[in-house]
């Protein structure tokens, strides 16, 4: 009896039990993200893709391979539609995000001021994959269209807090005191650190 569904891919699977959300043999089956939101669900439909999607963004920090997969198969609706959707749009994520998240302002008057040589110090000092985590995970850099804070350019915001006026040795300086604070060493306030810089 067909259910009207495709029947999950085996590499589909096979992600799913790596990551700990299907049922492997001789294991309790767990209930995913996807499941516990469609949970009891019965008015499902494509229109509410967009929705669901930063739903389960903001359960799990990012869309899995497994989450979107499985959120196709409940939406009867192609896993490549899902992916489609989901890299349209820069509001989603597809890695977790670092214990330290800087947002690198690439707006006009950031770029006047050189914020492309941050973003290129960023990502060789913090050696960032493309997915802009850097390979120990502690940091990720997003970039993003404008910060709103023009007037101290070029900016970043670094786990919440703004730095501007900001050069490649000012930025230097913010992120060896963060390291400082990571490593439990005694530190000054990084506001402080780029200050006197």
């Amino acid at each position: 009896m067909s259910t009207g569904r495709p029947a999950p891919t085996a590499a589909a699977v096979g992600a799913a039990q790596r990551a700990g959300r299907a049922p492997v043999a001789g294991r309790a089956p767990t209930t995913t993200c996807v499941q516990e939101l469609l949970a009891g669900r019965s008015d499902l439909s494509r229109e509410q893709l967009i929705p669901l999607l930063q739903q389960i963004q903001a359960r799990e920090g990012f869309l899995s391979q497994v989450a979107m997969t499985e959120l196709a198969m409940a939406l009867d609706t192609p896993v490549a539609s899902v992916y489609g959707v989901a890299t349209f749009y820069n509001q989603f994520r597809f890695a977790p995000l670092g214990r330290h998240v800087i947002e690198l302002c690439r707006g006009t008057a950031c770029h006047v001021k050189q914020s492309l040589a941050l973003q290129q110090h960023l990502q060789r000092r913090l050696r960032l994959r493309p997915d802009g985590n850097s390979t120990d995970r502690r940091f990720t850099v997003i970039k993003v269209a404008c910060l709103g804070a023009c007037s101290i350019a070029p900016v970043i915001k670094l786990d919440g807090e703004f730095y501007g006026n900001l050069t490649v040795d000012r930025l230097d300086a913010l992120l060896d005191s963060v390291d400082r604070e990571d490593h439990g060493s005694a530190s000054a306030d990084p506001a402080e650190e780029v200050s006197a810089a």
